[in-house]
């Protein structure tokens, strides 16, 4: 008997694995929402001083997801590993550093109680599987590249590419949709927006998306196939219309403020993944099409 045989025979114990998983995972993510993004600017400049043919800068400290060790942003006090644990550290701690005292914040410890709760989900939704794993590790990229994104408007390459092969190669093994819907779906969704996006620039002169937005979306095409672009694009659409009027009212920003759309992408796309099919089928019986 293999491990999804033995979680499978046993779901209490299966449920509480995905859900520590998700607390170590999101964890994991709070480190990777921070560092990535520095991460990638030191290199861009460090690539644009070597186009400009700019001296190098003195060699810096070694600085990527394992070096340094968290340490506290006011008094650089190295954060030792009892008080590293998911969301108990935090309240153990009541939300200050042990040394100085000063605030930590809270969105540490919701994007890991946020991370297990989904990961517990995909485990409940789709059972002890390859697909549930999969769903995970979308679920986790997907969530790291929508904090990012409302941070730095950014979607990183090196995390939207990777999950994008992911999804072809998973549904190589039909665990979703066959892999030419798949195939097609990565195809549409890039060229779907990249088509609105120039459309908009020919009519406006302006940028209305950027390309993070395309490559999102095609990854979304090939985890869930071309089926799942229109109601992907629709929800999408519903939700950055509602949550960002919302959001630019309480900051009190004018409406030109530009806002990242690749939440919005990210959510809808997960939701049409898992019950597009019910969605749409609803949706015609009630329009009565």
């Amino acid at each position: 008997m293999d491990l999804m045989d033995s979680l499978a025979s046993q779901p209490l114990l299966y449920m509480c694995f995905a859900v520590v998983l998700g607390l170590i995972v999101g964890s994991f993510l709070n480190v990777l929402v921070h560092r990535l993004p520095i991460m990638l600017q030191r290199q861009w400049q460090a690539e644009a001083r070597e186009v400009l043919g700019l001296p190098a800068e003195a060699e810096p400290e070694r600085y990527d997801l394992c070096l340094p060790a968290s340490q506290c942003p006011q008094c650089g006090h190295r954060i030792r590993p009892w008080e590293n644990i998911p969301v108990l550290s935090y309240l153990l701690l009541r939300g200050r550093c042990s040394s100085c005292r000063s605030a930590i914040s809270v969105r540490y410890p919701l994007v890991e109680l946020g991370c297990a709760m989904l990961t517990g989900f995909a485990a409940w939704h789709l059972g002890a599987s390859a697909g549930a794993l999969a769903l995970m590790v979308l679920t986790w990229g997907l969530l790291a590249m929508s904090l990012i994104d409302i941070e730095h408007r950014l979607l990183p390459d090196a995390l939207v590419f990777p999950l994008l092969w992911l999804g072809l190669i998973v549904n190589a093994f039909d665990v979703f949709v066959p892999l030419e819907d798949a195939l097609w779906g990565a195809v549409a969704g890039y060229l779907s927006l990249w088509s609105v996006f120039w459309l908009f620039k020919l009519i406006t002169g302006k940028e209305g998306m950027g390309y993070g937005d395309f490559k999102l979306l095609a990854l979304v095409g090939a985890w869930g196939g071309w089926q799942v672009l229109p109601l992907t694009l629709l929800l999408s659409s519903l939700l950055g219309a509602v949550i960002g009027v919302i959001v630019l009212r309480l900051k009190r920003q004018k409406a030109s403020t530009p806002i990242p759309f690749g939440p919005y992408l990210a959510i809808a796309g997960w939701i049409a993944l898992l019950w597009g099919g019910q969605i749409t089928t609803s949706y015609l019986k009630f329009s009565g099409m």
